[in-house]
């Protein structure tokens, strides 16, 4: 190079999306109303039809699923997107197909207003006042 001539500046390339926060969406095909509403908390199982289901249907989403919850190993749906890397609400949405499909089976939690057992009941007013003891 010549004496007047100065070094060759090469431009930062422009910060372009890298599709991560874009994909989960595109998953969905841009749904983020589930098929049914699923807690946080409930747990994911796959069912006989997940398992016989070949590759190439329902998606790499549907087959890491249902892999994760075969075998007796229930996860929540909690699990399931951290797992995932993906947004809650996306894998709320995925599951949610897969349940509606019969890829997996979804136990929702049971909650106390639907608790008839009174000796559940008892045991935890016994709780709740020996905390409120201390």
């Amino acid at each position: 190079m010549g004496r007047g001539m100065g070094r060759a500046v090469t431009m930062p390339e422009r910060d372009e999306p890298t599709g991560a926060l874009v994909r989960p969406y595109a998953v969905t095909r841009g749904r983020t109303r589930p098929k049914l509403e699923i807690a946080l908390e409930a747990l994911v199982e796959t069912t006989v039809r997940g398992r016989s289901t070949g590759p190439g249907r329902g998606g790499s989403e549907h087959q890491y699923i249902a892999a994760m919850c075969d075998g007796g190993r229930v996860q929540s749906l909690a699990e399931i997107a951290a797992r995932m890397q993906l947004p809650l609400g996306v894998a709320r949405v995925i599951v949610a197909d897969m349940a509606h499909d019969g890829l997996v089976a979804v136990y929702e939690p049971t909650s106390l207003e639907d608790e008839t057992d009174a000796v559940g009941t008892d045991l935890l007013e016994r709780v709740l006042s020996g905390l409120r003891r201390l």
